[in-house]
């Protein structure tokens, strides 16, 4: 089943990383928008939707906390689950980010099988190969 990611983070080695990790990891049929940080990741989804937002935190211009407080407080982006994957590991962070609307949460570095897991978990399996 084919879906939509928006991959959003300040390295452009990061964003290929997570792509091809999702490519390699069997996830069928995913197409991807890429953004260097929150506006630009608003920008792309007032264009077109997407079936998941992968996001880091620490980002210029607008970080992936706020992008997160804008998507919740859109009533239709809120439908979109986000996951964080960020350096930023705290248990704090973590659990403030899960308050503010986000679906799941990966510290980086991490193994290409905790992204697929915690992509699986999110989105149901739904889009995993067969």
């Amino acid at each position: 089943m084919a879906f939509r990611v928006l991959i959003v983070d300040d390295s452009p080695v990061m964003r290929a990383f997570i792509r091809r990790i999702i490519i390699m990891s069997g996830m069928d049929g995913a197409e991807f928008i890429e953004a260097n940080n929150g506006c630009e990741a608003l920008t792309q989804l007032k264009g077109q939707w997407v079936d998941i937002v992968l996001t880091d935190i620490n980002m210029p211009a607008m970080d992936g906390e706020e992008l997160v407080r804008r998507l919740e407080a859109d009533d239709l982006l809120k439908t979109v689950p986000v996951v964080i994957v960020s350096t930023d590991g705290t248990e704090n962070r973590m659990r403030r980010m899960l308050a503010l609307g986000a679906r799941g949460y990966v510290k980086k570095p991490f193994l290409p099988e905790t992204l697929r897991e915690e992509l699986e978990r999110v989105l149901g399996g739904a889009y995993a190969q067969n």
